[in-house]
């Protein structure tokens, strides 16, 4: 299993609606290194579910449950998206500054590449993220 971190505007989408809809399309990227991860995702993989913009914390955590296909909603290109199902909420949201603030999380590519919408989790960094959410789920 692979991790992830996926971004959405609360403002635009976010997890109270992720949750009332279930399974929900995570379309609309637009950079091509972050449709490059979301062709790499794959069944069963999870992702952290982050507000950026206005609560800038990890809220909650999703499994993959289909891999890459195209999204309609892009006028013109080659975008894919991939279907992600809620799992649960993370139960002490995870701030943008408080992974900042460990020496741990340094090369975390939300702290690297801050604009990425759609970037990697490493196996460790994600247990140690989860251990700071108090998420105790796989």
């Amino acid at each position: 299993m692979a991790y992830w971190l996926i971004k959405s505007e609360p403002d635009a989408f976010s997890w109270d609606e992720q949750v009332a809809n279930g399974v929900e399309p995570w379309t609309g990227v637009r950079n091509h290194q972050a449709k490059k991860n979301l062709a790499g995702m794959k069944l069963g993989d999870r992702a952290f579910f982050y507000h950026s913009n206005i609560q800038r914390a990890i809220v909650g955590v999703v499994e993959i449950v289909r891999e890459a296909y195209p999204d309609l909603t892009a006028e013109s290109g080659n975008w894919v998206c991939v279907d992600v199902k809620a799992i649960g909420p993370m139960p002490n949201p995870v701030t943008l500054a408080d992974i900042k603030q460990d020496a741990a999380l340094a090369d975390l590519a939300l702290v690297r590449q801050s604009r990425l919408s759609v970037c990697p989790v490493s196996a460790e960094h994600w247990r140690h993220l989860c251990q700071m959410g108090g998420w105790t789920g796989d």
